[in-house]
């Protein structure tokens, strides 16, 4: 499945959905104006017991005030607002200050509004039952295009999740559910906390001392158990590359690497007001415009690193897999190293793969690396000129289809070199001190930027490439944000349904 083709199944389900939520809603209001129109069925027998009761208070019967009540309560619970309500609702009070003749003559067009209630209920349910099956017909007709996408996305993927699914260790069918589910509970403590501890220094000074401390201290202890929370659940619900092979439908990104660099791409920099999202993790994020990212996970790790979805090889058959594997990817990712093993992958990769295929990441304070690479390039890179220091990552090398190498540096961008009204905006507003939300320049985000230049140099472009690594690092901000939205809106249709059935 191409990026476009995903991009527009995303955008078909999510109508579908809105459109069934939409439905299901509307449904449920049909059926409370139904149960009311019914309900009031009663009420001219409602309103000539009323008359009767006002008769018998007028011979001075006690007893006809309490009946008088109950018929008003009926009419308060039963009857459309204004009307018949508000007709008995003023007889009733004037029968209670004892004046019968305000009261009867309040009541003497009460059969006309009753028969203009019931002509309003009618139509009020008439237009319910029609808005909820405009809606309920396009939901039902857009389920199909949702299958069928969702079912060529599976097929597109088959082969390569073939291949992986094989080396996923299995897990209990529970697991993933459960502690995604506290995951989630986890993302809404984070969202939540941040918003109060937001609020409270932006507006604090709005409100009362003690109304203020109170929030700022419940932002702080939401925030400190959403990490936790977090940083014990996501790892035991991360997707394994399978899963996220067969949710994708793309073609994957490989992105190869020595098992010794996994600590440092596993470190969270500053980035956003509380950070939890490694390095990693962002630049899994940045990639994913291209599709997919999976990776060989360490033998022997109890959890998954944060980022690629892993997938465990063999130490002693593993090359036929990821030969196997550089085929059926669209962009391979390789963090230069010591290792033999990533120097096979890199020969491996230019010999059978189209260059521009091949995206090279060269870290910095391993001297080594440079004179390496070099012999197995037609045309030096000379990183040596460009590694320096012990950032994470120094360089990244993309390649002409003739092979010849693009060498970019990873640093700092200013937001004067950037172009577009989107970017001087960002740069407007941080400049103004006036958006928590933007992150600095984190080095995952140097890194992507890097790579999206690379990319471009020789002719693979993806614009939202950049901008899906700053996203990255808000990623738990936006779940949770999304989880209360989604908890909010099935509140409510849980109310109206509790209504319905009168729970």
């Amino acid at each position: 499945m191409s990026s476009g083709l995903r991009a527009i199944a995303r955008l078909v389900t999510a109508i579908a959905a809105i459109t069934a939520y939409v439905a299901l809603h509307l449904a449920v209001t049909a059926c409370l104006d139904l149960r009311a129109r019914d309900r009031f069925h009663e009420a001219p027998a409602q309103a000539a017991a009323f008359l009767a009761a006002l008769d018998r208070q007028a011979d001075g019967e006690r007893s006809a005030r309490a009946h008088i009540r109950r018929i008003d309560a009926w009419f308060d619970q039963n009857a459309p607002v204004r009307g018949s309500r508000s007709t008995v609702s003023s007889a009733a009070d004037y029968a209670e200050e004892g004046r019968v003749s305000l009261a009867r003559k309040q009541v003497s067009g009460l059969a006309e509004e009753i028969e203009e209630d019931q002509a309003r209920l009618d139509r009020e349910l008439s237009s319910s039952t029609d808005l909820a099956l405009y809606f309920a017909a396009p939901a039902g007709v857009l389920l199909v295009p949702v299958l069928r996408l969702r079912h060529r996305r599976r097929s597109g993927a088959a082969e390569i999740v073939d291949v992986v699914s094989r080396f996923v260790p299995p897990q209990p069918w529970w697991r993933r559910p459960v502690f995604l589910m506290a995951s989630w509970v986890g993302y809404g403590l984070f969202a939540s906390g941040s918003l109060a501890v937001a609020t409270s220094e932006q507006r604090g000074y709005t409100m009362p001392l003690e109304t203020q401390v109170l929030l700022l201290l419940g932002g702080l202890a939401a925030l400190g158990a959403g990490v936790l929370i977090l940083r014990y659940c996501r790892p035991r619900s991360a997707r394994s590359a399978a899963q996220a092979l067969l949710a994708d439908g793309r073609r994957p990104v490989l992105y190869l690497r020595s098992f010794a660099d996994d600590d440092t791409a596993a470190s969270v920099d500053d980035g956003a007001p509380v950070n939890i999202h490694s390095r990693e993790e962002q630049l899994a994020g940045a990639l994913s415009a291209f599709g997919p990212v999976i990776a060989v996970g360490k033998p022997g790790e109890p959890l998954p690193r944060l980022g690629a979805a892993r997938f465990y090889l063999p130490q002693d058959d593993w090359q036929p897999v990821v030969l196997r594997l550089m085929e059926l990817s669209q962009l391979i990712v390789l963090g230069l190293g010591l290792g033999e093993g990533l120097w096979w992958e890199v020969e491996q990769a230019r010999a059978t793969q189209p260059a521009r295929k091949l995206v090279l990441l060269a870290p910095a304070g391993l001297p080594d690396v440079a004179a390496r690479l070099d012999e197995h390039l037609p045309t030096p890179a000379r990183l040596d000129e460009v590694i320096a220091g012990d950032s994470w990552i120094s360089a990244v090398i993309a390649f002409d289809p003739d092979g010849t190498p693009r060498v970019h540096p990873v640093g700092p961008v200013s937001d004067t070199a950037r172009r577009g009204a989107l970017a001087s905006l960002v740069a407007r507003v941080r400049e103004a001190g006036r958006s928590p939300m933007i992150p600095l320049s984190t080095p995952a985000h140097q890194v992507v930027r890097a790579v999206k230049a690379a990319l471009a140099s020789v002719g693979v472009r993806r614009r939202t490439l950049a901008w899906r690594g700053v996203f990255a690092v808000q990623a738990a901000l936006w779940k949770g944000f999304a989880l209360v939205v989604s908890v909010a809106l099935l509140s409510w249709l849980v109310s109206r349904a509790r209504q319905l059935f009168a729970l």
